[in-house]
């Protein structure tokens, strides 16, 4: 059988992104495209209780080729789980999420639809990947026209075949986050990458003046390069320039020595001074 590859995009079904991953991978097996019916960028792995549910079909057009799709007013997260389980005839061999306008990289991975709905993917234990492009930041939660998908085509591609050939995947494996630099060419090249401990993006303070203002946050790249780990994600993408591929897992326990840990807070508890009783107060003490 051909492999059946379930694709999405955290920026809705119309994107441009995904259109451009719907090419890249169409011969490569069957398509069961499904996709959030607006854009659902930051929607993280959420699986928000509002949506109804409603599964709808549709049409893609792109470079006179018809695709038949779906699209549902959910999050890229539920698009995965209602396709994989109630659209789909057998299971996923992979999901692709992307290609996301908008680069993912270190601690604020954590927010990424794109990087949710591949998790989704992963936790399912079907191989997954999610694949984000630099892209100017006023294209984030808009579609911008002007870009070229062709690199970014390609190396979806390449990591598509490999990800169906590579089996099975280490076990803590969920995904594989790949982000690609503007600049990237085909020739550029690519790095196993561990997840910064630094974020990427940094919330801005609105400056209102009184909270009831309609203010939406708004964010900035800040990266302290002499602080970044040489093997990062960001060190890679930002400094080197290469494409990173960071293999994610959906086990958030911290890499740490539990016994030690634990040890530290009971021997913590222990040298705390003990609480003491409060003194009773009459009622109409203030």
């Amino acid at each position: 059988m051909r492999p059946f590859i379930l694709v999405t995009n955290d920026d809705g079904i119309h994107s441009p992104g995904l259109h451009a991953a719907i090419e890249a991978l169409a011969d490569l097996g069957e398509l069961l495209i499904i996709a959030p019916t607006r854009q659902q960028t930051g929607m993280s792995r959420s699986l928000p209780p509002t949506f109804d549910g409603r599964i709808l079909p549709i049409k893609l057009v792109h470079n006179g080729h018809i695709y038949h799709a779906f699209h549902m007013d959910g999050s890229p997260a539920q698009c995965v789980l209602y396709g994989a389980l109630d659209c789909a005839q057998r299971t996923p061999d992979l999901v692709v999420s992307g290609i996301n306008y908008g680069e993912n990289l270190g601690n604020s991975t954590m927010v990424s639809g794109t990087v949710g709905a591949a998790l989704q993917g992963g936790d399912m234990g079907i191989p997954s990947l999610a694949v984000s492009l630099e892209t100017k930041k006023e294209y984030h939660y808009n579609h911008g026209l002007d870009v070229n998908w062709e690199t970014a085509s390609h190396w979806l591609r390449f990591f598509a075949q490999r990800a169906l050939t590579t089996k099975p995947w280490p076990e803590d494996v969920a995904a594989l986050k790949i982000d690609i630099p503007a600049p990237a060419t085909p020739e550029t090249p690519w790095r196993i990458t561990r997840q910064s401990r630094q974020p990427y993006y940094i919330s801005l303070p609105t400056r209102r003046h009184r909270a009831e203002e309609p203010r939406v946050m708004d964010y900035d790249v800040r990266v302290e390069v002499g602080k970044l780990e040489p093997d990062s994600d960001i060190y890679a993408f930002a400094v080197d320039r290469v494409i990173s591929v960071t293999p994610l897992s959906v086990n958030l326990t911290a890499r740490v020595p539990l016994p030690m840990f634990e040890q530290q807070l009971r021997e913590g508890a222990a040298k705390s001074p003990r609480a003491e009783t409060p003194t009773r107060r009459h009622a109409d003490t203030p």
